[in-house]
């Protein structure tokens, strides 16, 4: 069946229930679903909290007896499977909608054109594709975790007109504004979990929660690369780690007293292989982060692990908000030594889209 106008103009505010999910269905897709029967919705869902239940029958329930004879709008193919739930096209076949119009199909191998198969021999019309563009990109992680078995990761920089994020002395807060700090923590709450390095814990004691923009308690999982486990335990995360989650991703060498000490704060320790080069394998830690169920990475440094991250291709988004000052060749470059040789191997990425923050700008690329 062909997408028209109308079914763009009914499936973007399904894609506007999915945006809801994200940093709180993983490792799910976050989906929405509308359904509309003659011209009006009767019936509005998205994936629950914990990924339980799926946007469909949330709708339906919704619906009732409205659903039949409906057109149900979905972002993402209904599955067909059976798991903790049953299958979402069976619940679609059985509440009696006549049409389904799909944005995409679902890349997991449970799924993949089943859910639409089931559809159609049911005898309901099935249109895929509609602004499946979108439904892509919102879905980044999830479809990144299904098909190389790694979540996506967006790289953000705060930084200032000649890309530094401290001054010579180490001085960085704040380069950015109120309103570009309060974005950073509404981009928290739609990811599953926040990277940084060790370095930026010991010299920010940084807290990587989600506060003071209203949703307080919507945190990601907290992840810190520190190899050794050589981290202090007095800082925010360490006092917290009990409370919201802290993972810390670390190699075989660290000391076994290092690792007792936390896991008893209630740290979940992540041993990563080494790369020839006596670094962690970061391209290993993002696999293991895949297969504890992440789909969504957002890294807020330093300088060291965001090189390391674009040197290993690993970097799917960056996002930046840029100050209007200058802090000099002395202040402390937000990308660390990549030691490239040639322009043709510098990492790019297309512009997605600009906005004014305030004082700030924000910039958001994506790799080519």
């Amino acid at each position: 069946m062909p997408v028209t106008l109308e079914d763009e103009g009914f499936m973007r505010p399904a894609l506007g229930l999915a945006r809801r999910g994200l940093g709180r269905v993983w490792p799910n897709p976050a989906v929405g679903c509308v359904i509309v029967r003659d011209g009006r919705v009767v019936g509005r869902g998205w994936t629950a909290d914990g990924g339980r239940p799926h946007a469909e029958p949330r709708a339906l329930t919704q619906a009732g007896d409205a659903a039949r004879g409906a057109t149900a709008y979905v972002t993402l193919e209904p599955c067909a499977h059976t798991g903790q739930t049953p299958p979402c096209a069976q619940a679609l076949i059985d509440a009696g909608v006549a049409r389904v119009v799909i944005a995409m199909e679902d890349p997991d191998p449970r799924v993949s054109g089943r859910g639409a198969a089931m559809l159609t021999a049911a005898g309901i019309e099935v249109a895929t594709g509609c602004l499946a563009e979108e439904a892509q990109n919102l879905n980044a992680g999830f479809v990144s975790r299904i098909t190389t078995g790694r979540p996506m990761l967006t790289l953000k920089l705060a930084t200032s007109l000649d890309g530094r994020i401290a001054t010579g002395t180490g001085e960085s807060k704040w380069i950015t504004g109120p309103r570009s700090r309060a974005q950073v923590h509404l981009m928290r709450a739609k990811y599953d979990a926040v990277l940084v390095g060790a370095g930026t814990v010991r010299s920010d004691n940084p807290r990587l929660d989600v506060r003071d923009v209203g949703i307080e308690g919507a945190n990601p999982v907290r992840i810190v690369v520190t190899g050794g486990l050589t981290l202090v335990g007095d800082g925010y995360l360490g006092k917290t780690a009990s409370r919201i989650p802290l993972w810390l991703c670390h190699h075989d060498e660290a000391e076994e007293h290092r690792r007792k000490t936390w896991a008893d704060r209630g740290a979940e320790l992540l041993e990563i292989p080494f790369q020839p080069d006596g670094q962690l394998d970061l391209s290993a830690m993002m696999r293991t982060l895949g297969d504890r169920g992440i789909t969504r990475v957002l890294c807020e440094g330093g300088g060291r692990l965001s090189a390391a991250l674009l040197e290993a291709n690993l970097v799917d988004e960056v996002v930046v908000f840029s100050a209007g000052q200058v802090l000099g060749a002395e202040g402390v470059a937000s990308i660390g030594p990549m030691m490239l040789e040639e322009l043709r191997l510098a990492p790019k990425f297309n512009l997605v889209d600009v906005e004014r923050i305030g004082p700030d700008i924000r910039s958001h690329w994506r790799r080519r």
